[in-house]
Protein backbone atom coordinates (compact mmCIF):
# COMPACT_ATOMS: atom_id res chain seq x y z
CA UNK A 1 0.00 0.00 0.00
CA UNK A 2 1.32 3.35 -1.03
CA UNK A 3 1.87 6.03 1.64
CA UNK A 4 3.27 9.54 2.22
CA UNK A 5 6.94 9.49 4.01
CA UNK A 6 8.35 12.51 5.96
CA UNK A 7 11.90 12.09 6.55
CA UNK A 8 13.45 14.11 9.46
CA UNK A 9 17.01 15.53 8.17
CA UNK A 10 17.36 18.66 10.28
CA UNK A 11 19.61 17.53 12.73
CA UNK A 12 23.27 19.16 12.91
CA UNK A 13 24.48 15.99 14.77
CA UNK A 14 27.49 17.74 16.61
CA UNK A 15 28.23 14.44 18.41
CA UNK A 16 29.76 13.64 14.83
CA UNK A 17 31.90 16.43 15.79
CA UNK A 18 32.13 17.91 11.79
CA UNK A 19 30.99 20.40 9.42
CA UNK A 20 29.26 18.07 7.28
CA UNK A 21 25.83 17.21 8.14
CA UNK A 22 25.42 14.45 9.66
CA UNK A 23 23.24 12.57 7.06
CA UNK A 24 25.19 13.25 4.36
CA UNK A 25 28.19 11.13 5.79
CA UNK A 26 28.63 8.21 3.71
CA UNK A 27 27.50 4.61 4.48
CA UNK A 28 28.06 2.18 1.77
CA UNK A 29 29.19 4.77 -0.87
CA UNK A 30 25.80 6.61 -0.46
CA UNK A 31 24.69 9.66 2.04
CA UNK A 32 22.92 8.22 5.48
CA UNK A 33 20.17 10.12 3.89
CA UNK A 34 20.20 8.14 0.85
CA UNK A 35 19.36 4.94 2.58
CA UNK A 36 16.05 6.07 4.34
CA UNK A 37 15.19 7.77 1.13
CA UNK A 38 15.92 4.52 -0.85
CA UNK A 39 13.48 2.60 2.44
CA UNK A 40 10.57 5.21 1.34
CA UNK A 41 10.61 4.13 -2.16
CA UNK A 42 10.78 0.65 -1.66
CA UNK A 43 8.07 1.10 0.51
CA UNK A 44 5.77 2.55 -2.13
CA UNK A 45 6.14 6.35 -1.50
CA UNK A 46 3.35 8.40 -3.32
CA UNK A 47 5.13 11.47 -2.41
CA UNK A 48 8.25 11.89 0.04
CA UNK A 49 9.40 14.94 1.90
CA UNK A 50 12.70 15.43 3.27
CA UNK A 51 12.91 17.93 6.30
CA UNK A 52 16.01 19.99 6.16
CA UNK A 53 17.62 22.22 8.74
CA UNK A 54 21.13 22.25 10.14
CA UNK A 55 23.10 23.03 6.19
CA UNK A 56 19.61 22.60 4.74
CA UNK A 57 20.79 23.88 1.16
CA UNK A 58 23.81 20.68 1.14
CA UNK A 59 21.01 18.30 1.95
CA UNK A 60 18.37 19.72 -0.17
CA UNK A 61 20.51 19.54 -2.94
CA UNK A 62 22.08 15.52 -2.04
CA UNK A 63 18.48 14.54 -1.59
CA UNK A 64 17.55 15.89 -5.06
CA UNK A 65 20.32 14.45 -6.85
CA UNK A 66 19.09 11.03 -5.16
CA UNK A 67 15.66 11.72 -6.09
CA UNK A 68 14.75 15.02 -8.20
CA UNK A 69 10.66 14.33 -7.37
CA UNK A 70 11.39 14.41 -4.18
CA UNK A 71 9.89 17.57 -1.85
CA UNK A 72 11.77 19.87 0.43
CA UNK A 73 10.65 21.26 3.51
CA UNK A 74 13.13 23.58 5.67
CA UNK A 75 12.80 23.60 9.91
CA UNK A 76 14.42 27.20 10.46
CA UNK A 77 14.52 26.59 14.24
CA UNK A 78 14.98 22.87 15.49
CA UNK A 79 12.06 23.32 18.18
CA UNK A 80 11.63 19.02 18.55
CA UNK A 81 10.62 16.52 16.01
CA UNK A 82 6.79 17.06 16.15
CA UNK A 83 8.07 20.36 14.70
CA UNK A 84 9.53 18.95 12.60
CA UNK A 85 7.05 17.23 11.01
CA UNK A 86 4.44 19.78 10.57
CA UNK A 87 6.94 21.75 8.17
CA UNK A 88 6.46 19.03 5.56
CA UNK A 89 2.63 19.61 6.12
CA UNK A 90 2.56 21.78 3.51
CA UNK A 91 4.89 20.24 1.22
CA UNK A 92 1.86 17.26 1.31
CA UNK A 93 -0.88 19.50 0.82
CA UNK A 94 -3.99 18.00 0.56
CA UNK A 95 -2.54 14.58 -0.06
CA UNK A 96 -4.46 11.47 1.07
CA UNK A 97 -3.58 8.16 2.76
CA UNK A 98 -1.13 7.67 5.23
CA UNK A 99 1.87 8.68 6.41
CA UNK A 100 5.56 7.23 7.55
CA UNK A 101 7.72 9.08 9.61
CA UNK A 102 11.26 8.30 8.80
CA UNK A 103 14.76 9.70 10.00
CA UNK A 104 18.00 10.39 7.69
CA UNK A 105 19.95 9.08 10.25
CA UNK A 106 18.55 5.92 10.75
CA UNK A 107 19.50 4.13 7.47
CA UNK A 108 18.31 0.32 7.53
CA UNK A 109 14.61 0.20 8.09
CA UNK A 110 13.51 -2.29 5.45
CA UNK A 111 10.54 -2.30 2.92
CA UNK A 112 9.22 -5.40 4.57
CA UNK A 113 8.99 -3.79 7.74
CA UNK A 114 7.52 -0.68 6.25
CA UNK A 115 5.14 -2.69 4.31
CA UNK A 116 3.93 -4.62 7.74
CA UNK A 117 3.20 -0.89 9.57
CA UNK A 118 0.76 0.18 6.50
CA UNK A 119 -1.24 -3.56 6.14
CA UNK A 120 -1.35 -3.13 10.18
CA UNK A 121 -3.24 0.29 9.83
CA UNK A 122 -6.58 -1.63 9.59
CA UNK A 123 -6.23 -2.30 13.02
CA UNK A 124 -4.72 0.96 14.83
CA UNK A 125 -5.79 4.55 13.85
CA UNK A 126 -1.50 5.15 14.90
CA UNK A 127 1.63 3.03 14.75
CA UNK A 128 4.52 3.21 16.04
CA UNK A 129 7.29 1.03 15.05
CA UNK A 130 9.31 -0.97 18.13
CA UNK A 131 11.88 -3.44 18.99
CA UNK A 132 13.12 -5.48 21.89
CA UNK A 133 15.99 -4.99 23.38
CA UNK A 134 17.64 -6.49 26.95
CA UNK A 135 19.78 -3.20 27.14
CA UNK A 136 16.94 -0.51 27.04
CA UNK A 137 18.79 2.32 28.43
CA UNK A 138 17.92 5.75 26.90
CA UNK A 139 15.71 4.59 24.98
CA UNK A 140 12.03 5.46 25.02
CA UNK A 141 9.86 2.90 26.80
CA UNK A 142 6.67 1.76 24.81
CA UNK A 143 4.15 1.14 27.48
CA UNK A 144 1.32 -1.36 26.06
CA UNK A 145 -2.25 -2.66 27.24
CA UNK A 146 -2.47 -5.89 25.29
CA UNK A 147 -2.31 -4.91 21.72
CA UNK A 148 -2.76 -1.20 22.05
CA UNK A 149 0.19 1.34 23.12
CA UNK A 150 -1.10 3.51 25.90
CA UNK A 151 1.70 6.25 25.93
CA UNK A 152 5.59 6.36 24.92
CA UNK A 153 8.00 7.43 28.15
CA UNK A 154 11.11 8.84 27.45
CA UNK A 155 14.00 6.59 29.89
CA UNK A 156 14.71 10.61 31.92
CA UNK A 157 10.77 10.47 32.93
CA UNK A 158 10.26 6.56 33.34
CA UNK A 159 9.40 4.75 36.91
CA UNK A 160 11.32 2.02 37.97
CA UNK A 161 8.62 -0.51 36.31
CA UNK A 162 8.68 1.11 33.34
CA UNK A 163 12.40 1.05 33.17
CA UNK A 164 12.16 -2.50 33.30
CA UNK A 165 10.48 -2.56 29.89
CA UNK A 166 12.25 -4.13 27.51
CA UNK A 167 9.62 -3.04 24.60
CA UNK A 168 11.62 0.25 23.17
CA UNK A 169 10.56 2.68 20.56
CA UNK A 170 11.91 3.06 17.37
CA UNK A 171 10.38 6.64 16.58
CA UNK A 172 9.59 5.98 13.36
CA UNK A 173 5.37 6.81 12.85
CA UNK A 174 2.75 5.96 10.67
CA UNK A 175 -1.18 7.42 10.62
CA UNK A 176 -3.13 8.59 8.51
CA UNK A 177 -2.14 11.98 6.62
CA UNK A 178 -4.35 14.47 8.15
CA UNK A 179 -5.00 12.63 11.64
CA UNK A 180 -1.17 12.81 12.04
CA UNK A 181 -1.42 16.14 11.40
CA UNK A 182 -4.33 17.39 13.36
CA UNK A 183 -2.56 15.24 16.69
CA UNK A 184 0.76 17.36 15.62
CA UNK A 185 -1.42 21.06 16.03
CA UNK A 186 -2.53 19.52 19.81
CA UNK A 187 1.68 19.10 21.01
CA UNK A 188 3.15 21.05 23.73
CA UNK A 189 5.95 21.97 24.26
CA UNK A 190 5.56 22.03 28.25
CA UNK A 191 8.90 19.84 29.48
CA UNK A 192 11.87 20.21 30.53
CA UNK A 193 13.50 21.18 27.11
CA UNK A 194 10.50 23.03 25.61
CA UNK A 195 10.42 21.10 22.75
CA UNK A 196 8.00 19.87 20.52
CA UNK A 197 8.22 16.00 21.08
CA UNK A 198 6.29 13.43 18.09
CA UNK A 199 6.05 10.71 20.89
CA UNK A 200 3.56 12.79 22.70
CA UNK A 201 0.81 12.54 19.61
CA UNK A 202 0.18 8.80 20.85
CA UNK A 203 -1.26 10.39 24.43
CA UNK A 204 -3.39 12.67 22.44
CA UNK A 205 -4.85 10.26 20.01
CA UNK A 206 -5.64 7.81 23.11
CA UNK A 207 -7.43 10.90 24.73
CA UNK A 208 -9.63 11.23 21.55
CA UNK A 209 -10.48 7.70 21.80
CA UNK A 210 -8.17 6.84 18.73
CA UNK A 211 -6.53 3.21 19.26
CA UNK A 212 -2.59 2.96 18.85
CA UNK A 213 -0.96 0.24 18.25
CA UNK A 214 3.31 -1.54 17.61
CA UNK A 215 4.62 -2.95 14.94
CA UNK A 216 7.49 -5.05 15.94
CA UNK A 217 11.12 -5.00 14.16
CA UNK A 218 14.64 -6.45 14.96
CA UNK A 219 16.44 -3.89 16.82
CA UNK A 220 18.99 -4.10 13.90
CA UNK A 221 16.79 -1.98 11.79
CA UNK A 222 16.52 1.12 14.42
CA UNK A 223 19.92 1.40 14.55
CA UNK A 224 20.79 5.52 14.52
CA UNK A 225 23.93 6.54 13.45
CA UNK A 226 24.74 9.47 15.60
CA UNK A 227 28.98 9.16 16.40
CA UNK A 228 31.50 8.04 13.68
CA UNK A 229 32.19 4.97 15.80
CA UNK A 230 28.47 4.54 15.27
CA UNK A 231 29.05 5.17 11.60
CA UNK A 232 31.98 2.45 11.38
CA UNK A 233 29.98 0.09 13.10
CA UNK A 234 26.89 0.34 10.70
CA UNK A 235 29.19 0.00 7.83
CA UNK A 236 30.89 -3.19 8.82
CA UNK A 237 27.59 -4.65 9.93
CA UNK A 238 26.30 -3.57 6.36
CA UNK A 239 29.65 -5.04 4.96
CA UNK A 240 29.05 -8.32 6.85
CA UNK A 241 25.15 -9.36 5.29
CA UNK A 242 26.50 -7.48 1.95
CA UNK A 243 29.05 -10.29 2.12
CA UNK A 244 27.07 -13.42 3.48
CA UNK A 245 24.15 -12.13 0.83
CA UNK A 246 26.42 -12.38 -2.35
CA UNK A 247 27.62 -15.40 -1.50
CA UNK A 248 24.57 -16.54 -0.47
CA UNK A 249 23.78 -15.75 -3.88
CA UNK A 250 26.15 -17.46 -6.05
CA UNK A 251 29.58 -15.34 -5.75
CA UNK A 252 32.86 -16.73 -4.71
CA UNK A 253 34.77 -14.62 -2.53
CA UNK A 254 37.95 -15.62 -2.11
CA UNK A 255 38.67 -13.61 0.88
CA UNK A 256 34.82 -12.25 2.09
CA UNK A 257 36.53 -9.78 4.75
CA UNK A 258 38.35 -8.07 2.03
CA UNK A 259 35.82 -7.05 0.09
CA UNK A 260 33.58 -3.87 0.21
CA UNK A 261 30.11 -3.47 -1.66
CA UNK A 262 28.20 0.01 -1.84
CA UNK A 263 24.35 0.25 -0.88
CA UNK A 264 23.60 -0.87 -4.79
CA UNK A 265 25.57 -2.97 -6.11
CA UNK A 266 24.54 -6.27 -8.14
CA UNK A 267 26.71 -9.16 -8.53
CA UNK A 268 25.74 -12.36 -10.91
CA UNK A 269 26.48 -15.86 -10.29
CA UNK A 270 29.47 -18.04 -10.68
CA UNK A 271 31.61 -14.33 -10.70
CA UNK A 272 34.32 -14.82 -8.95
CA UNK A 273 36.07 -11.95 -6.71
CA UNK A 274 39.43 -12.00 -5.34
CA UNK A 275 40.74 -10.10 -1.96
CA UNK A 276 40.68 -6.52 -1.94
CA UNK A 277 38.21 -5.13 -4.08
CA UNK A 278 36.18 -1.67 -3.27
CA UNK A 279 32.66 -1.48 -5.12
CA UNK A 280 31.61 2.19 -5.17
CA UNK A 281 28.38 3.02 -5.93
CA UNK A 282 26.40 1.93 -9.44
CA UNK A 283 28.60 -1.20 -10.11
CA UNK A 284 26.96 -3.82 -12.25
CA UNK A 285 28.59 -7.43 -12.75
CA UNK A 286 26.96 -10.17 -14.75
CA UNK A 287 27.28 -13.97 -14.20
CA UNK A 288 31.51 -16.15 -14.97
CA UNK A 289 33.45 -12.81 -14.36
CA UNK A 290 36.25 -13.48 -12.83
CA UNK A 291 37.79 -9.82 -10.95
CA UNK A 292 40.95 -10.02 -9.84
CA UNK A 293 43.16 -8.60 -6.41
CA UNK A 294 42.98 -5.29 -5.57
CA UNK A 295 40.78 -3.67 -7.99
CA UNK A 296 38.51 -0.47 -7.68
CA UNK A 297 35.16 0.06 -9.31
CA UNK A 298 32.30 2.66 -9.09
CA UNK A 299 29.42 3.31 -12.22
CA UNK A 300 29.89 0.67 -14.15
CA UNK A 301 29.01 -2.38 -15.98
CA UNK A 302 31.04 -5.78 -17.01
CA UNK A 303 29.24 -8.32 -18.44
CA UNK A 304 29.34 -12.11 -18.53
CA UNK A 305 32.71 -14.11 -19.12
CA UNK A 306 34.97 -10.72 -19.20
CA UNK A 307 38.42 -10.94 -16.48
CA UNK A 308 39.33 -8.17 -14.86
CA UNK A 309 42.16 -7.13 -12.65
CA UNK A 310 44.42 -7.14 -11.38
CA UNK A 311 45.10 -3.20 -9.88
CA UNK A 312 42.53 -2.42 -12.10
CA UNK A 313 40.25 0.35 -12.24
CA UNK A 314 36.78 1.04 -13.78
CA UNK A 315 35.34 4.54 -13.42
CA UNK A 316 31.88 5.54 -13.96
CA UNK A 317 30.35 5.24 -17.58
CA UNK A 318 33.22 1.97 -18.33
CA UNK A 319 30.85 -0.23 -20.10
CA UNK A 320 32.64 -3.73 -21.22
CA UNK A 321 30.90 -6.28 -23.28
CA UNK A 322 31.09 -9.65 -22.93
CA UNK A 323 34.59 -11.52 -23.09
CA UNK A 324 36.48 -8.50 -22.28
CA UNK A 325 40.19 -8.31 -21.02
CA UNK A 326 41.11 -5.45 -18.75
CA UNK A 327 44.69 -6.16 -17.38
CA UNK A 328 46.72 -4.94 -14.14
CA UNK A 329 47.18 -1.16 -13.90
CA UNK A 330 44.62 -0.16 -16.32
CA UNK A 331 41.87 2.59 -16.20
CA UNK A 332 38.98 2.74 -17.97
CA UNK A 333 35.96 5.66 -17.65
CA UNK A 334 33.12 6.54 -19.90
CA UNK A 335 34.44 3.79 -22.53
CA UNK A 336 32.46 1.02 -23.92
CA UNK A 337 34.75 -1.70 -25.55
CA UNK A 338 32.77 -4.39 -27.24
CA UNK A 339 33.57 -8.42 -27.41
CA UNK A 340 36.66 -9.54 -26.78
CA UNK A 341 38.17 -6.44 -26.37
CA UNK A 342 42.06 -6.36 -24.63
CA UNK A 343 43.48 -3.60 -22.90
CA UNK A 344 45.95 -5.66 -20.30
CA UNK A 345 48.48 -3.74 -19.27
CA UNK A 346 49.34 -0.26 -18.03
CA UNK A 347 47.11 1.94 -20.23
CA UNK A 348 44.12 4.70 -19.70
CA UNK A 349 40.74 4.33 -21.76
CA UNK A 350 38.83 7.31 -21.71
CA UNK A 351 35.52 9.08 -23.24
CA UNK A 352 36.33 6.30 -25.94
CA UNK A 353 34.65 3.34 -28.15
CA UNK A 354 36.93 0.45 -28.93
CA UNK A 355 35.13 -1.95 -31.35
CA UNK A 356 35.22 -6.01 -30.99
CA UNK A 357 38.57 -7.95 -30.27
CA UNK A 358 40.51 -4.77 -30.93
CA UNK A 359 43.35 -5.34 -29.08
CA UNK A 360 45.11 -1.94 -26.82
CA UNK A 361 49.01 -2.66 -26.13
CA UNK A 362 50.77 -1.50 -22.88
CA UNK A 363 51.02 2.12 -21.98
CA UNK A 364 48.52 3.48 -24.11
CA UNK A 365 46.48 6.35 -23.15
CA UNK A 366 43.47 7.91 -24.43
CA UNK A 367 44.72 11.90 -24.55
CA UNK A 368 41.25 12.61 -23.78
CA UNK A 369 40.92 16.53 -22.17
CA UNK A 370 42.60 19.66 -23.57
CA UNK A 371 42.32 21.65 -20.48
CA UNK A 372 38.53 22.76 -21.00
CA UNK A 373 36.50 19.90 -23.22
CA UNK A 374 36.45 16.10 -23.10
CA UNK A 375 37.01 14.45 -26.85
CA UNK A 376 36.02 11.00 -27.81
CA UNK A 377 38.27 8.34 -29.61
CA UNK A 378 36.87 5.53 -32.04
CA UNK A 379 39.22 2.69 -32.22
CA UNK A 380 37.57 0.10 -34.90
CA UNK A 381 36.84 -3.59 -34.58
CA UNK A 382 40.04 -5.89 -34.48
CA UNK A 383 42.41 -3.05 -34.33
CA UNK A 384 45.91 -3.40 -32.71
CA UNK A 385 46.94 -0.18 -30.52
CA UNK A 386 51.11 -0.68 -30.60
CA UNK A 387 52.19 0.10 -26.99
CA UNK A 388 53.01 3.39 -25.79
CA UNK A 389 50.46 5.09 -28.02
CA UNK A 390 48.96 8.31 -27.70
CA UNK A 391 45.47 8.82 -28.95
CA UNK A 392 44.85 12.86 -28.99
CA UNK A 393 41.05 13.01 -29.23
CA UNK A 394 39.09 13.75 -31.19
CA UNK A 395 40.32 11.01 -33.37
CA UNK A 396 39.65 7.63 -34.59
CA UNK A 397 41.31 4.29 -36.13
CA UNK A 398 39.76 2.26 -38.43
CA UNK A 399 38.48 -1.58 -38.69
CA UNK A 400 41.70 -3.44 -38.57
CA UNK A 401 44.14 -0.82 -38.53
CA UNK A 402 47.13 -0.97 -36.70
CA UNK A 403 49.25 1.83 -34.71
CA UNK A 404 53.01 1.56 -34.46
CA UNK A 405 54.41 1.60 -30.81
CA UNK A 406 55.55 4.58 -29.68
CA UNK A 407 53.41 7.24 -31.45
CA UNK A 408 51.42 9.93 -31.13
CA UNK A 409 48.10 9.89 -32.96
CA UNK A 410 46.85 13.16 -33.94
CA UNK A 411 44.66 12.50 -37.52
CA UNK A 412 42.14 9.75 -38.10
CA UNK A 413 43.62 6.31 -39.57
CA UNK A 414 41.98 4.56 -42.05
CA UNK A 415 40.62 0.96 -42.44
CA UNK A 416 43.20 -1.56 -42.07
CA UNK A 417 46.04 1.63 -42.38
CA UNK A 418 49.13 1.44 -40.65
CA UNK A 419 50.00 4.46 -38.63
CA UNK A 420 53.58 5.64 -37.67
CA UNK A 421 54.27 8.77 -35.88
CA UNK A 422 57.50 9.34 -34.12
CA UNK A 423 60.60 10.32 -34.71
CA UNK A 424 63.54 8.72 -36.77
CA UNK A 425 65.74 6.80 -35.32
CA UNK A 426 69.59 7.78 -35.50
CA UNK A 427 72.73 5.71 -33.74
CA UNK A 428 75.80 7.74 -33.21
CA UNK A 429 78.62 5.07 -32.97
CA UNK A 430 80.65 4.47 -30.04
CA UNK A 431 79.03 7.49 -28.50
CA UNK A 432 77.21 6.06 -25.71
CA UNK A 433 81.15 4.65 -24.63
CA UNK A 434 83.06 7.77 -24.84
CA UNK A 435 79.99 9.71 -23.07
CA UNK A 436 80.29 6.91 -19.94
CA UNK A 437 83.81 7.35 -19.94
CA UNK A 438 83.66 10.94 -19.72
CA UNK A 439 81.24 10.58 -17.22
CA UNK A 440 83.28 8.44 -14.96
CA UNK A 441 86.47 10.24 -15.37
CA UNK A 442 84.38 13.53 -14.32
CA UNK A 443 82.97 12.27 -11.37
CA UNK A 444 86.59 10.66 -10.31
CA UNK A 445 88.56 14.14 -10.37
CA UNK A 446 85.50 15.71 -8.34
CA UNK A 447 85.80 12.92 -5.63
CA UNK A 448 90.07 13.44 -5.25
CA UNK A 449 89.55 17.14 -5.23
CA UNK A 450 87.09 16.61 -2.29
CA UNK A 451 89.04 14.39 -0.55
CA UNK A 452 92.52 16.63 -1.05
CA UNK A 453 90.35 19.91 0.42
Amino acid sequence: MASNFIILAAGKGSRMNSDLPKVLHKLAGVPLLAHAMNSASLGGAKKSVVVTGHGGAAVAKAALGIDAETLIANQDEQLGTAHAVLQAKDALGEMEGDCIVLYGDTPFISPETLEEMSKARDSHDVLVLGFETNDPGRYGRLITNGDKLDRIVEAKDASPEELAVTLCNSGVICANTSVLFDLLSEVKDDNAANEYYLTDIIGIATSKGLSCGVVHCDIAETLGINTRAELAAAEADFQAKARIAAMENGVSLTAPETVYFAYDTVIGRDTTIEPNVFFGPGVTIENDVEIKANCHFEGCHISRGSVVGPFARLRPGAELAEDVRVGNFVEIKNADLAEGAKVNHLSYVGDATVGKAANIGAGTITCNYDGVMKHRTEIGARAFIGSNTSLVAPVSIGIEAMTASGSVITQNVPIGALALSRAKQVNKEDLATRLMDKLRATKARKEKEKKDN
